[in-house]
């Protein structure tokens, strides 16, 4: 059994106002090669399919074309993220061909995509606690408002039905079966990366490893790094990674697709580079460096420069553009300049509610106690909630 893992497609998604479509689709473009070069049994993608709620058009035709075109060749199995809208995204799920299996409600979460050799996939959505707890609760109430009860609740279910297809019910009896579960979480050891949105609830954000016990192979969502996470003895966790870098940040990280062969003593996975449509670099130095030798080997670069000059140099973004075409984040820092005297820069990556502690210690001139850094923490988790049901 050959399995393709890959996740965190974020399409419709833009690199500092740059579009990247057209680099997605190229992404696709291989991954539909891939399958046929393989010889794959099924896709699971994991989460974050779009980059937000509300897509644009031409993401949406995009992922359309692309399903189908994995349709005529494998199974698909396909789960929301925390960026998507789980409503929109499995809308006409029950109408699509039989090869194509998404995977958007908590209802269906322990209802398996039965695949050849007896291999089941748990398709889990993105559970956030807010909206999933009471559905995930028991006869005592809904579970705790943690990211890690709700996933924990979602996972007794499913190894509950593996287990009851292994005693015989919905199945011959002695069936050996091989549980695979698709989930979009931050499961603690992974690493982050700046691009990721923080899904953080009750001021956790992450699920121990232990909660996947009993699953064999657990394809992972989220983070954009590849990366394998260590678990409980018998199972793999692994997240696949973006397959594009959404942040300068992960200019360094080698972007893949994760190819699982099953059937062994433990699944076996190797990891496919994907497509570099153009490499991200950083670039730093005086002008009239960047402008000579020092800038040559970063020309088809998207590129984030820093000019170093103790006086800023006349017509400096113009003059960098001139010279590096794909030049997205241009950027003057005096070498030698009192740290002290800058204020923090606010990116991607800072985390909103350091953010907010340190507007409030600026305009106050004391940091926010427990108190108010909870009035803090609630109405982001509210923000964050509206997005998400948008």
């Amino acid at each position: 059994m050959r399995l393709l893992h890959t996740s965190d497609w974020h399409l419709g998604r833009s690199l500092h106002g740059v579009d990247l479509l057209g680099h997605q689709a190229a992404y696709l473009d291989h991954l539909v090669e891939l399958v046929d070069a393989e010889r794959v049994d099924a896709v699971l993608v994991a989460g974050d399919v779009y980059d937000r709620a509300i897509p644009p058009v031409e993401a949406v035709t995009l992922l359309s074309e692309t399903l189908a075109r994995l349709a005529d060749r494998t199974t698909v199995v396909l789960t929301s993220g925390n960026h998507d809208s789980a409503t929109r995204l499995g809308f006409g799920a029950a109408l699509m061909r039989e090869r194509v299996r998404v995977r958007t409600r908590v209802a269906d979460l322990a209802t398996p995509v039965e695949l050849p050799d007896d291999v089941l996939v748990y398709g889990l959505p993105y559970l956030d606690p807010d909206f999933a707890r009471a559905e995930l609760g028991g006869p005592d109430g809904p579970t705790a408002r943690s990211h890690e009860a709700v996933v924990a609740a979602a996972l007794d279910l499913v190894r509950a039905d593996a287990a009851a297809r292994r005693t015989g019910v919905g199945g011959a009896p002695g069936r050996q079966v091989h549980p695979v579960v698709v989930a979009h979480a931050f499961v603690v050891g992974g690493a982050a990366s700046e691009s990721e949105r923080d899904i953080r609830v009750g001021g956790v954000d992450q699920v121990p490893a232990g909660v996947f016990a009993g699953v064999e192979y657990v394809a992972l969502g989220h983070l954009h790094s590849p990366q394998q996470v260590s678990g409980p003895d018998g199972t793999v966790l692994r997240y696949s990674g973006s397959p594009l870098a959404y942040s300068f940040g992960e200019r360094a990280v080698p972007k893949s697709t994760v190819l699982v062969e099953l059937g062994g003593a433990s699944p076996r996975t190797t990891l496919v580079p994907a497509p570099v449509p153009r490499r991200l670099s950083q670039v730093r130095g005086t002008l009239d460096e960047l402008l000579g030798a020092a800038g040559e080997p970063y020309l088809d670069d998207w590129l984030a420069v820093t000019v170093t000059d103790v006086a800023r140099p006349p017509d400096l973004y113009r003059r960098v553009r001139e010279r590096f075409a794909h030049a997205l984040v241009v950027q003057h820092e005096p070498q030698g300049a009192p740290t002290s005297t800058r204020a923090a820069a606010v990116h991607e990556a800072s985390d909103p509610l350091v953010v907010a502690a340190d507007f409030v210690a600026h305009v106050t001139g004391a940091r926010p106690d427990a108190a108010e850094t909870a009035v803090l923490t609630r109405a982001y988790e509210d923000v964050l909630a509206a997005g998400a049901s948008a």
